[in-house]
């Protein structure tokens, strides 16, 4: 992957499967569908995880950019 801004390394994980952390320590893990100049991220096939552990499926969400800490490719 060749990123040179923060941007282009999530335009490279567009379409594929992300993990997702939060503020509040949950994780959604889905596939990345997009995404905007403030990281507000929509993902389809989302589960959500708390604790580490897999809570719900939850399909196509949408997370607000502020509550991101961690967007990573998996």
């Amino acid at each position: 992957m060749d990123a040179t801004r923060p941007l282009d390394a999530l335009n490279a994980a567009r379409n594929k499967r992300v993990m997702v952390e939060l503020k509040n320590q949950r994780r959604y893990d889905g596939t990345l569908i997009a995404f905007d100049i403030h990281i507000n991220t929509v993902l389809s096939d989302a589960e959500e995880f708390v604790d580490g552990e897999m809570k719900r499926k939850l399909g196509t969400v949408f997370i607000r950019g502020d509550t991101i800490t961690i967007i990573s490719p998996q």
